[in-house]
């Protein structure tokens, strides 16, 4: 993730998580980097990597990624998060970051670390979702919020194909804090429902460098490209992985594997019955289930290594 300068409030609530967004987020905590500046990582560096900026070691970093990790996979608030914050802070002794010796500056450094998190893995899981879907139309929505980004007002009710360059650059969030969303739709009845517009069209110059910025209009730095994008397909294709993985680390990625993942593997079982029932199957491997990690581990103790 990263931290940076100051932003809006989302206009969504966090706390209607998923499991693709807890696992677009556990494939960075394999990828703990120490960081001193928000941009010392680029783009869909950040898919695979967990950094807050300034915080140099280890340690301290596994615990302020696993305080994210329970705000994503519990939902908890950002007043939760701050709390957490505070005691790993101090048991670390963590001096000199940035923000560090106001309450307007921690609430400031907090929101920016919880809510950057969120958003970011939020946008991986949906895009992985919206794979899954073999969606048509991918459409633009805007967050609503309250005091909303012209250019990403402008946005709303934009809906293109999935392989359309503009996703390259403007799958949304699109800066600090920007809460907008991305639905699919599979028929034009389909982006009204969702709320886009079929006839809306895109701008011609949409991808035109603001001379200020060297981006697109819309776009804040280090913003303009699409989060998840580098791992969208790894979140659906994780069954392909888990056979070649140690015991420990497979069964745990397994536990925390999106519950769509499950029902997939389910049908593909109940196809290869079927079709075992009428015919010869031979030369078929797939996955049907897991260990549980304790299981394992208590094989491990026991001397027995799955």
């Amino acid at each position: 993730m990263r931290t940076g300068v100051a932003m809006a409030e989302v206009g969504f609530g966090f706390h209607q998580l998923f499991a693709e967004q807890q696992a677009a987020f556990r494939l960075r905590l394999g990828n703990l980097l120490p960081t001193g500046a928000w941009d010392d990582l680029r783009h869909n560096q950040h898919d695979r990597a967990f950094v807050v900026a300034g915080a140099l070691k280890a340690d301290l970093l596994a615990d302020l990624a696993a305080a994210v990790d329970k705000a994503i996979s519990q939902g908890t608030s950002l007043e939760v998060f701050r709390k957490d914050f505070r005691q790993i802070v101090a048991r670390h002794g963590w001096t000199g970051w940035t923000g560090e010796g106001s309450a307007k500056g921690e609430a400031w450094r907090t929101r920016v670390i919880y809510q950057t998190n969120l958003l970011t893995s939020y946008a991986a899981g949906r895009r992985a979702q919206l794979l899954a879907g073999k969606y048509k139309y991918w459409v633009y929505r805007h967050s609503g919020a309250e005091h909303p980004r012209l250019h990403h007002l402008a946005l709303d009710g934009l809906a293109l194909p999935p392989d359309h360059p503009f996703w390259a650059k403007f799958f949304p969030p699109n800066g600090w804090g920007c809460g907008c969303r991305v639905f699919g739709a599979h028929t034009e009845a389909g982006i009204r429902r969702v709320g886009g517009d079929p006839g809306k069209q895109l701008p011609p110059d949409w991808d035109r460098p603001d001379p200020r910025t060297g981006l697109p209009k819309g776009l804040q730095k280090g913003w303009d490209y699409a989060p998840g994008a580098s791992t969208a397909e790894t979140i659906l294709t994780l069954k392909d992985k888990l056979p070649r993985l140690p015991a420990p680390i497979g069964a745990r990625l397994f536990e925390s594997w999106p519950a769509i993942k499950g029902k997939e593997l389910d049908q593909e079982f109940s196809d290869f019955v079927d079709k075992a029932l009428g015919q010869f199957v031979q030369g078929r491997h797939m996955v049907i289930g897991a260990l549980k990690p304790g299981w394992v581990d208590a094989a491990i103790r026991h001397g027995v290594t799955p």
